[in-house]
């Protein structure tokens, strides 16, 4: 057998040791006692080298975490423009701003609470910052409540109210539910006998059905999780995290 024919068969072999698959046609020439010879060879390499198995193993995560980015960035330009532009959503921040930063978030999230404050400082730092919030309850009837109660809010004034009431309710100790998230409003200024009447309103549901639709599209489960450009960040990744996915979008680096 020559040098090159004895590397592929050991490499095939050590996958079919790896991962126990059936044998393929190509290496059915092997004699029974050729291949758990080479099969010896490859355990004990490995057993003498266990070093190998995390190469491999951390090369195939860098392998999956590309897939699936390129899944991400496929589903945000499919989705664009509900994800950029839906008439349902609250845009704060710089309306014209040249980099979108949209977040999926739940009331009850706790890395949204720490979050929230990372948000007010980009924006604070970055005029040219455009943050989109969408609300995505996925921690139980609370949230729902809590989502349906914003949704009305933002019916009535998508700004400033809006942003009060946002960081009262986010910002607050307990459980966010209705009760909590009308008295948030309440504090923010809102009509409340029109936030009654705009709660039984079919938009709540439609929005809230939207933004599920979307994170489903995009693989999104958990808050919170943010569409940054045209990348998915899933999870609370602190302040320089978010600012170098900012500066990545805006120029290709983390630092412009």
């Amino acid at each position: 057998m020559t040098p090159f024919r004895f590397l592929a068969a050991t490499a095939m072999a050590a996958a079919l040791f790896m991962t126990q698959a059936p044998v393929p046609a190509a290496a059915q020439s092997f004699s029974d006692g050729q291949r758990r010879e080479i099969e010896a060879i490859i355990k004990d390499y490995l057993l003498a080298h266990p070093e190998v198995l995390q190469e491999v193993s951390a090369e195939l995560e860098k392998r999956m975490a590309a897939q699936e980015a390129e899944k991400h960035k496929a589903a945000v330009k499919q989705n664009a423009e509900l994800i950029f532009n839906s008439p349902r959503q609250v845009v704060i921040g710089n309306a014209k701003g040249d980099i979108n930063f949209v977040e999926f978030f739940d009331y009850n999230c706790g890395y949204c609470k720490r979050a929230m404050s990372d948000m007010l400082t980009l924006m604070k730092d970055d005029a040219k910052l455009r943050v989109v919030l969408k609300e995505f309850p996925v921690l139980g009837p609370g949230s729902i409540e809590a989502a349906q109660v914003a949704v009305a809010v933002r019916m009535q004034d998508a700004g400033r109210k809006y942003l009060d009431f946002h960081q009262k309710l986010l910002g607050g100790r307990g459980q966010a539910d209705k009760a909590r998230a009308l008295a948030a409003a309440r504090e923010a200024g809102l009509d409340m006998a029109r936030l009654e009447k705009d709660l039984a309103s079919p938009e709540v549901r439609a929005t809230l059905e939207e933004n599920f639709k979307l994170a489903e599209s995009m693989g999104l489960n958990g808050t919170p999780s943010y569409v940054i450009g045209d990348e998915v960040v899933v999870g609370a990744i602190g302040l320089d995290g978010l600012r170098a996915k900012v500066n990545n979008a805006r120029c290709g680096k983390a630092v412009c």
